[in-house]
């Protein structure tokens, strides 16, 4: 069968990948169990799940190419995935961000899926975006009548996963929505009209027919505080919205080509997933209670888990427990969901926060128990609290949280910019009052919250996580190699740089010495980025950036001034002459000379990331002067 061909091939290609190690991939000596194990789950798949799997072209319907705002392109698929399962992928195949640090290389898709039980009872798991209003529910109408949907299940309820239910309900009447209580909380208020609910919790299942029976099991947390995950063992299916997602359009619905996946996989759990590690192995490990053997994962982005569903699952425990051992300090960080733009803010916070090797809990006022939210306060070595509204359940919560702090924790208060925000000096000066430190003023937004407001809170998330786990990383850099070994690598010399990078209303440096030319054509150079630096964000694969040479005399004040540490959201730049290249970064008035480049490909380096690089420009200001040279006494630290 022409089927069975291309599952061949694609079985070929995934167990090809023994030099697939650019993001740390384990050695080739332990795949051999592995690869088993995953045979054995695509034969499962094919047992359980398909009698004919989609895998050629003509299997997939896919739409005209539209194109939204005039120039990105989105389309959508729809391919069955077994009997009474379909899926239905929206392209977006030119998003290239996710808020301020995800920087998308080839943009994402939103998927959804039907699952058709007895005659005339259906259920929708999750809708789209709505910028796919026309193109999506066009789809959805020519897959299945809407009276036919019975329920309607909301993984959680981010926009670009629950944007489409109101209008998807407009045209089934007869549906029900299914999710957790805070889920439906919160889409009352994203719908603004009446609708049919049913609060389900973890472990409750709704029966379909035809053998097909949903089981909930919640996941809050990944990366939503209302996330749940949805069980059909007829499918052996598991659906799983953002958890064990990437940002990665292709034509392809599945995980095929696992080489390519793998960078977009690996970079989607760093930014999503670590600040919720501990949530991701609680999520696991309730799903191996609930019994779930499911063979595939049918997420809410990117190509669905098919090929290698043990492997990459397998990632997401390694990488937890990785995260959770290393960590060098915990903070716990208080939000309120669905309040203003606390969920996003608090989110890059705790992106901030993982850089520097420390653990986050995520906690929603809204949602969390009393006592498990003064325990969590107790054990934090910081604190950080996204403002709530002046009144209801989270603003009561407040007393747990002041009533449990002690003097030797460290903290900031930050707006969420809901409109109605308990006033963050008076929460500030509140603990203050009781001893507890205060990392910096509070985080003030003004306005709805843009690149440079996202920026802010990351920076502030790493700075804060930088001040209580600086002694425990002076000691690990010290003792990482031996005196006569650090003084070895210490003559390993290198120039002096400035790099400067901006996107909209963000900017950031920082002092670069460890520089390299890496090819001649095209002109390519690597340059190594600590993964705790706040300028890391702006230097994702195709986002651009200047670097500055410094002259060989006269470039202490340029070095001294970047070297500074800036409180968050500083103006990094301020008294230093500086004009914008054609990408928009900073090109330095005092610079010997400049080349602007755009970011080919990042590999991982254990504390630093290494960012392969083209340049597209550059010009020599002084002919007559060199480049600064650096050297250092011992290679232990900068």
């Amino acid at each position: 069968m022409r089927v069975d061909a291309a599952r061949a091939r694609a079985a070929t290609r995934a167990d090809a990948m023994a030099s697939r190690c650019r993001l740390g991939r384990r050695p080739e000596g332990s795949r051999g169990a592995t690869t088993r194990a995953r045979r054995a789950r695509r034969a499962r798949w094919v047992e359980c799940a398909v009698t004919d799997p989609p895998v050629t072209r003509e299997a997939v319907r896919t739409s005209d190419v539209e194109l939204f705002e005039g120039k990105k392109r989105l389309q959508t698929q729809a391919t069955a995935l077994g009997e009474g399962t379909t899926l239905i992928r929206s392209l977006d195949w030119d998003r290239d961000r996710f808020d301020i640090e995800f920087g998308l290389e080839k943009g994402t898709t939103y998927n959804s899926y039907i699952i058709r039980g007895a005659p005339g009872t259906a259920a929708l798991i999750d809708a789209s975006h709505e910028k796919f209003r026309e193109l999506y529910m066009k789809t959805l109408t020519g897959e299945i009548d809407p009276l036919e949907i019975k329920y309607v299940v909301c993984s959680h309820t981010e926009p670009d996963h629950s944007g489409l239910i109101g209008d998807v309900l407009k045209i089934a009447p007869n549906a029900t929505v299914l999710g957790s209580k805070v889920c439906l909380a919160f889409l009352e208020n994203l719908i603004h009209e009446p609708f049919e609910s049913r609060v389900v919790k973890g472990g409750d299942v709704v029966d379909l027919g035809d053998g097909h029976e949903l089981k909930f099991i919640m996941a809050p947390n990944l990366h939503w505080p209302d996330t749940m995950f949805t069980y059909d063992p007829k499918s052996r299916l598991m659906y799983t919205c953002d958890a064990f997602g990437s940002h990665y359009c292709s034509e392809d619905p599945f995980d095929g080509d696992l080489s390519a996946l793998m960078p977009h996989y690996r970079f989607y759990y760093e930014c999503l997933m670590k600040p919720n590690a501990r949530s991701v192995l609680t999520a696991l490990r309730k799903c191996e209670s609930e019994g779930a053997d499911f063979v595939g994962i049918c997420n809410g982005h990117g190509p669905l888990l098919r090929y290698n569903v043990d492997e990459l699952v397998g990632d997401y425990k390694k990488w937890s427990e990785s995260a959770l051992a290393k960590a060098k300090a915990n903070v716990a960080v208080f939000y309120t969901a669905e309040y203003g733009f606390s969920d996003r803010l608090s989110q890059s916070i705790a992106r901030g926060l993982t850089k520097t090797e420390t653990e986050v809990v995520m906690m929603d006022l809204l949602s969390a128990d009393s006592q498990e939210l003064v325990e969590t306060t107790k054990h934090a070595a910081g604190i950080v609290l996204l403002s709530p509204p002046r009144a209801g359940p989270a603003n009561e919560q407040l007393a747990n949280i002041i009533g449990a702090v002690d003097a030797k924790q460290k903290f900031f208060i930050a707006e969420s910019y809901g409109g109605e925000d308990e006033p963050v000096d008076l929460l500030a000066k509140k603990l203050a009052e009781l001893g507890v430190t205060e990392a910096f003023s509070p985080l003030k937004v003004t306005s709805d919250p843009t690149e440079g407001t996202y920026q802010l809170f990351e920076e502030a998330g790493t700075d804060l996580g930088q001040l209580l786990t600086k002694k425990k990383t002076l000691a690990d850099m010290k003792s990482a190699m031996s005196p006569d070994v650090a003084k070895a690598l210490g003559r390993v010399s290198g120039g002096l740089y400035v790099v400067t990078a901006a996107q909209g209303t963000a900017r950031s440096a920082m002092i670069a010495s460890w520089v390299a030319q890496a090819s001649f054509e095209p002109l390519g150079f690597t340059v190594a980025v600590a993964k705790d630096r706040a300028i890391e964000s702006l230097m994702q694969v195709n986002d651009t950036f200047v670097l500055n040479c410094l002259p060989e005399n006269g470039f202490e004040p340029l070095m001294k001034h970047f070297l500074t540490r800036f409180p968050p959201g500083a103006d990094r730049f301020e008294g230093v002459e500086w004009a914008p290249a054609n990408c928009g970064a900073p090109i330095l008035g005092d610079a010997v000379a400049f080349m602007e480049c755009r970011v080919v490909s990042r590999m991982e380096a254990n504390d630093h990331w290494i960012v392969y690089s083209e340049v597209f420009n550059g010009k020599v200001f002084n002919q007559d002067v060199r480049t600064a040279s650096h050297h250092r006494k011992v290679g232990s630290y900068y």
